[in-house]
């Protein structure tokens, strides 16, 4: 199965079991890493997640990855919270964080740039509204974001 496909699918299996336990299913990724594969679920939920809602979550997964056996290799399986700088994938994320701060990544450059962040005005359109330093205002079309997530200074 294809990287792509993998995530999707198994992004399809994993979320009516997200919800069913409370939680929003963020993101998965399949990825290499070194000579090991990585399956990695994140999860969210008001508050935040702890330990246990991973643990909960990574033993209804695993049993229905076993049965569904999607994933020829051998690969590890990793359940956890997307962090403080969550990525932005679906509408109702930007709508969720609407006022805060967010990078933004594009796949061609808009206005001399692929990089940019800003208070995220929300979608509008299919445009997003960013917010950025002096008052300037700059409206990048949704098909254009190649990934966005919170800004999070340390």
């Amino acid at each position: 199965m294809a990287k792509k496909k993998t995530d999707e699918f198994v992004f399809d299996l994993s979320e009516p079991i997200a919800e069913e336990l409370g939680f929003e299913l963020v993101d998965v990724e399949f990825i290499k890493e070194g000579q090991n594969w990585f399956l990695r679920l994140y999860i969210d939920k008001d508050g935040g997640v702890n330990l246990d809602d991973c643990q909960a979550f990574s033993s209804r997964i695993n049993v229905l990855l076993d049965e569904t056996d999607p994933i020829s290799q051998s690969y590890f399986l990793e359940v956890s919270s997307p962090g403080l700088d969550r990525p932005l994938k679906k509408r109702a994320d930007y709508d969720r964080y609407k006022g805060k701060m967010i990078e933004v990544n594009l796949y061609a450059q808009i206005e001399g740039s692929k990089y940019y962040k800003g208070i995220n005005g929300g979608i509008e359109d299919e445009m997003l509204t960013l917010l950025l330093e002096e008052d300037k205002e700059l409206k990048i079309p949704v098909k254009s974001i190649g990934s966005a997530k919170l800004y999070f200074e340390f």
